[in-house]
């Protein structure tokens, strides 16, 4: 163990500031976020303190920062890894992943952690790894892509990702197939519902009930408020949700092998001053950056996350692949196809000021 990485007070926040710890600071631009809830976690391996570091997924809080800072972030499917040890906050959208600096890296990493040993609630298949130097002998991918959503994004990222599509047909001859998504506003409010319940839930008694709302920092205040007003029917109204998207979902695997999105609608946006100290809202970014987050833990869907170049100011953009459940082996293989078509520029590393990671 390298060490305890700072993060998003309670896991209920994007920007990866903690007015307890102070903000984590993004290593391509300590003036910066880094991304959350598991933005120490993307900071530590992008700054190259370590090869590979944990956190925890309940709303793209692996795949985000990952993004952000520039490496790879997996989640698999919901079951694959065990969640024995993390504070269960909201149980049926929330899974441990991984942050690495490499998709090989990514696969040491799932391979060590990924025990079979041990019974699973769900009928999970038996693991498979992949072979990443197998990549160019797969058969033809088909990568689902919703223009509308993938196109919901700044400008500099809709370029990246469709230059990074366009490189996986030219150098593999992979095809993207035209796809619609319905209700993507509907999942990511019954999302919203499923993981602010499920925190109440888990929190109530040994936490909430004697909890000085003042110890906390404002964001979070006002997340907790938010989750408190949710009902039962609220609860179980999502979840018929849940099972709507499922199958729509499940139609889209029927004629493709992926869903492909940016990771994030936009890159990292600036720190502000006067929040180090309390927290903040920022709904506009707050929502760009988990736009395309959401299937991966409402549904339990495996995902992964790879950079492919870099914004007009320096700043890392990352590609999404979602695949259908226990579809992890061909999700390391897209992202290693990814990887190796953009060349190592992307995995270039920042100067980093180390001092001022976690500057107050």
């Amino acid at each position: 163990m390298a060490g305890k990485a700072n993060m998003h007070e309670l896991g209920a926040g994007t920007s990866g500031i903690n007015p307890h710890h102070g903000a984590t600071r993004n290593p391509y631009n300590v003036g910066r976020v880094s991304g959350g809830s598991s933005g120490g976690s993307a900071a530590a391996v992008c700054a190259g303190l370590c090869p590979v570091a944990l956190g925890a997924d309940g709303g793209g809080s692996v795949r985000m920062p990952a993004a952000l800072c520039g490496v790879v972030g997996f989640k698999p499917t919901a079951g694959r890894l065990s969640n024995s040890g993390l504070l269960p906050l909201n149980w049926t959208v929330g899974m441990p992943g991984i942050l690495a600096a490499t998709v090989e890296d990514t696969l040491i990493a799932y391979a060590a952690i990924a025990d079979q040993s041990k019974p699973s609630p769900l009928q999970q298949p038996e693991l498979n790894l992949p072979m990443l130097t197998r990549t160019r002998s797969m058969p033809s991918i088909r990568l689902a892509k919703y223009a509308k959503w993938f196109d919901d994004s700044s400008e500099d990222i809709r370029s990246l990702c469709g230059k990074a599509l366009q490189m996986l047909r030219t150098h593999y001859g992979w095809e993207s197939v035209d796809v619609t998504v319905p209700e993507i506003e509907e999942m990511r409010l019954a999302h919203y519902v499923t993981m602010g319940s499920e925190c109440t839930a888990s929190l109530a008694a040994k936490y909430l009930d004697s909890m000085d709302r003042s110890e906390v920092g404002w964001d979070v205040r006002i997340a907790l408020s938010a989750y408190g007003s949710f009902s039962s029917r609220d609860y179980l109204s999502a979840q018929r949700l849940r099972c709507r998207q499922m199958y729509f979902h499940e139609k889209i695997f029927e004629t493709a092998d992926a869903i492909v999105t940016p990771m994030t609608g936009v890159t990292a946006y600036a720190l502000q001053d006067d929040a180090l100290s309390t927290g903040e809202l920022d709904y506009i970014n707050g929502a760009a950056l988990v736009r395309y987050s959401i299937a991966g833990n409402f549904l339990g869907l495996p995902a992964i996350t790879v950079p492919v170049g870099y914004d007009r100011g320096g700043l890392p953009v990352g590609l999404q692949f979602i695949g259908r459940p226990w579809s992890e082996a061909t999700l390391l293989h897209l992202a290693y196809a990814m990887q190796e078509a953009c060349g190592k520029k992307v995995l270039r590393k920042p100067k980093v000021h180390y001092d001022l990671l976690t500057k107050e």
